[in-house]
């Protein structure tokens, strides 16, 4: 008998039993490329395409050769595979940051890049084992702990280590049926519902006879539970006139002194010359501190809008070198006028790991690339909105709205002081023309049906877009161009299951039933006797 194949202390299930059906032979180099080609296809599921089908497909094919893999470290091979491939797929982009605009040599920007989506799918890797070692055999029950190990898995990712859930399963279903229950569940609940109609149809596809039957049933009802709940929860609460500002400023200019003044002069004058009752510029517009600008400009800025009855939002550094830097926003309004400080103040929560920070022990890496980063300091979590013409607008500054549980937490408490309207305010200029713009407004749209709250976007060089409370685009400006969208917003009031639930507990509740049904299977699989 092959090392590999040595009795574990518990029996586990034929290589087909699961299925009810014959699974191919087991090949190990054929199936761990396969996972691999699977998971680079995976990643073609999210924007642009949004492909909910092809995201389904591919979870499917990967939890059928786990109910064949006949051992647990095979099926972490495979979970590495498909991890790995889906995530290089998702975040290769990340090397036009390290290399291009970093100056870091390409083969060690790859390498880092690499080694990055290496660790992260560590986890999908040991929720693949884990799903090897303690399945049953059964369709039905081997959903529930697969759609769990899934679940489980993508939390850690989202949380651990500050956190890094960009191309999380659930948002290749935005447009898909299953995004009725964003509400409900959020996009991690989305991804382990996913996970179960996945394997469940994989299971009636490769069953025989009678077998197919139940999980046939299983992924009916599961596919039709959007229909079946409720989905209004929130109303109109007014509307707001918006312009959004997209200055395009290539990234490798935007802190050269020259290119600064004209982009600066540009942003002003749209500001200034802008007919709308908000108007809004994008991360770091103002490049500067307050103090680095034009003598009285900063003021004579505050003075325009709150001498009558328009607003300005705009992304710009603050602080000192005693008291510490913030990538923050400012807004100007009469009613802003009679704040401390006389402006509103957002700053960022949720900071970019090298970007933002430095993580313990890797100055060395942030030494090897030619950025201007530093330690930033942290916002609240909670902070409050920027009320402009009777709506409550919380800002939320680049990668921030990755976390919608962050965002839920804003909706705690009294309902007329939660948000009544989302905006992002983002420079991902470090990541040029990739589809790391569609995947952040379609992140964003996501958030807008978590919470049924429309979510504007203003961004350096895209995606700049009015979205709505269904997450649909109403209006979106052509990406890396220079200009304005103007547009009207709807403001939303009620809160969302997701956002009750979320905003409270955080992830949490989700962990914990994971935890709870995986723990339920491993203490089942210790109960039994062995017979191998």
């Amino acid at each position: 008998m092959p090392a590999e194949a040595t009795p574990r202390p518990w029996p586990t299930a034929p290589a087909a039993a699961s299925t009810g059906g014959t699974a191919r032979a087991w090949n190990p180099g054929l199936d761990t490329l396969l996972a691999a080609l699977a998971g680079g296809l995976h990643a073609l599921s999210f924007a642009p395409r949004e492909a909910g089908w092809l995201q389904l497909a591919c979870v499917a094919w990967l939890f059928a050769r786990l109910a064949a893999a006949p051992t647990a470290r095979r099926g972490a091979l495979l979970g590495f595979a498909f991890g790995t491939a889906w995530l290089l797929g998702g975040v290769w982009w990340l090397f036009i940051s390290m290399h291009r605009y970093g100056g870091m040599a390409a083969p060690l920007a790859a390498l880092a890049v690499g080694l990055l989506c290496g660790f992260l799918a560590l986890y999908l890797a040991t929720a693949a084992a884990a799903f090897v070692r303690w399945r049953r055999g059964r369709p039905g029950p081997d959903a529930a702990l697969f759609a769990a190990l899934w679940l489980l898995a993508e939390l850690a990712r989202a949380r651990l280590f500050t956190g890094f859930p960009w191309a999380a399963s659930g948002y290749a279903h935005t447009d898909s049926p299953l995004a009725a229950l964003a509400p409900w569940v959020g996009v991690y609940g989305l991804g382990a519902l996913a996970a179960a109609l996945a394997a469940l149809v994989a299971s009636a596809v490769t069953a025989r006879g009678r077998a197919r039957l139940a999980p046939a049933a299983g992924a009916l009802v599961l596919g039709l539970l959007p229909l079946a709940l409720p989905q209004d929860f929130t109303r109109p609460g007014g509307s707001l006139q918006v312009a959004l500002l997209q200055g395009n400023v290539p990234q490798n200019e935007k802190f050269e002194p020259v290119f600064q003044g004209e982009a600066l002069e540009w942003t002003l004058r749209a500001l200034l010359e802008s007919p709308a009752e908000l108007s809004i510029a994008p991360e770091t517009a103002i490049p500067l501190l307050p103090s680095q600008l034009p003598q009285g400009l900063w003021e004579r800025l505050r003075a325009e809008f709150t001498q009558g009855g328009r607003a300005a939002l705009v992304g710009v550094p603050l602080g000192s070198f005693e008291a510490g830097y913030t990538n923050s926003a400012v807004g100007f309004s009469r009613a802003a006028a009679a704040l401390p400080g006389g402006e509103y103040r957002y700053d960022k929560h949720h900071l970019v790991p090298f970007g933002e920070f430095i993580p313990t022990g890797f100055r060395w890496f942030v030494d090897l690339m030619r950025i201007p980063l530093g330690d930033f300091a942290r916002g609240p979590l909670v902070a409050p909105s920027f009320v402009v013409g009777g709506q409550r607008v919380a800002p939320n500054i680049c990668y921030e709205d990755l976390f919608g549980e962050e965002l839920a937490a804003r909706f705690v408490g009294a309902e007329d002081a939660a948000p009544t309207v989302l905006a992002n305010l983002s420079n991902i200029a470090w990541f040029g023309d990739t589809v790391a713009v569609d995947q952040h407004l379609q992140i964003a749209r996501m958030r807008s049906l978590e919470l049924q709250r429309p979510s504007v976007r203003a961004t350096n060089t895209g995606a700049t877009a009015l979205v709505d409370h269904r997450g649909r685009v109403v209006r979106l400006l052509a990406p890396h161009t220079r200009g304005m969208l103007l547009g009207s917003v709807q403001g939303r009031v009620g809160t969302t299951p997701y956002a009750a639930w979320a905003g409270r507990w955080g992830l949490a509740p989700a962990a914990l039933g994971a935890a709870a049904v995986v723990a339920a299977f491993a203490l089942a699989a210790r109960r039994r006797p062995a017979s191998r």
